[in-house]
């Protein structure tokens, strides 16, 4: 038995003071509201109306019944009233974990556009090229960038991310532009820490992994943008996204090349714990993200 339901036959029956009239007003049959009541009567253990052919009366009982049944669903009324303009209302603090690179050069214009489009939305944006736990750290959502592997956590695509390798024309002038992997000189790879071998083809793979023969003369970053002020300084070759190179090769500082070496696009995700129930100022959130950088997002428009 439902409880709610049989309560509002018995409290419209007390109303409306027939079973007939209560079953127009609640659109459902005369039998179902009088099996609500039957049903209500019995949980009870009291007799709630004194029925006759022609009229239905409260008891004493019903009375008393009639009074805190009504209170009961007036304040589940309240509540649902309540709650349900929370989740239509888009407000409330929202915490973000996002890549150190991407963040600073793309996140700035989307949060000021965000927040004049949804000012009731406070943000606490955490920067970290680490993989965090959504859950266990408190965070709302996470944005990541990769080929994402399977997770009981739901993952949103923004945008796609192209990787691809470059470097200076004055480096190139100097050491020649290379027409395959295996004429790279692997000594001048400017590598970022994080860079994921698995995810790159043969043969540009087994150069890349290749043994170097002058370590003093390699660099290792853990960051993309000191990587690509090293290459445009013409210390030597890089492999990062075109969201962190775009400006620097639309500019000509960078030159792209072994293009159809490139590795496969990988993307950037929004993460989050769950697809039902999702908070507005979430929701609001990710649908502003997945239509503001662009299709294909902006930076690769060089």
């Amino acid at each position: 038995m439902d409880r709610l339901d049989s309560m509002k036959a018995f409290v419209t029956v007390a109303n409306e003071g027939s079973f007939t009239k209560a079953a127009d007003k609640l659109d459902m049959s005369n039998q179902l509201v009088s099996k609500y009541v039957s049903q209500f009567e019995e949980h009870l253990g009291v007799r709630l109306f004194n029925r006759t052919t022609r009229s239905v009366h409260l008891t004493e009982a019903g009375e008393q019944c009639f009074e805190q049944a009504l209170h009961i669903l007036e304040s589940m009324a309240s509540m649902e009233g309540h709650f349900g303009q929370l989740q239509d209302a888009v407000q409330g603090f929202l915490q973000i974990s996002a890549p150190v690179s991407f963040s600073t050069l793309h996140l700035p214009s989307l949060i000021k556009d965000f927040k004049q489009a949804y000012p009731e939305v406070s943000i606490d944006l955490q920067l970290n090229d680490r993989k965090v736990d959504v859950i266990e750290e408190g965070f709302d959502v996470a944005l990541r960038i990769g080929q994402l592997k399977s997770s009981s956590l739901i993952a949103k695509k923004i945008a796609p991310v192209r990787m691809v390798l470059c470097a200076s024309p004055a480096y190139l002038a100097k050491y020649g532009t290379p027409k395959h992997p295996n004429e790279l000189i692997i000594e001048h790879f400017l590598r970022y820490s994080y860079l994921d071998d698995s995810q790159l083809k043969s043969p540009l793979k087994e150069a890349l992994k290749a043994k170097r023969s002058n370590q003093t003369s390699s660099l290792s970053v853990n960051n993309g943008e000191i990587l690509m002020a090293a290459a445009i300084a013409g210390e030597g070759f890089i492999l990062l996204p075109t969201f962190i190179i775009g400006d620097a090769v639309k500019q000509g500082r960078l030159q792209i090349i072994l293009q159809e070496f490139e590795p496969d696009p990988m993307g950037l995700y929004a993460v989050y714990p769950h697809r039902k129930l999702l908070a507005p100022k979430l929701r609001a959130f990710i649908d502003f993200m997945s239509n503001y950088y662009g299709e294909p997002p902006y930076w690769d428009n060089f």
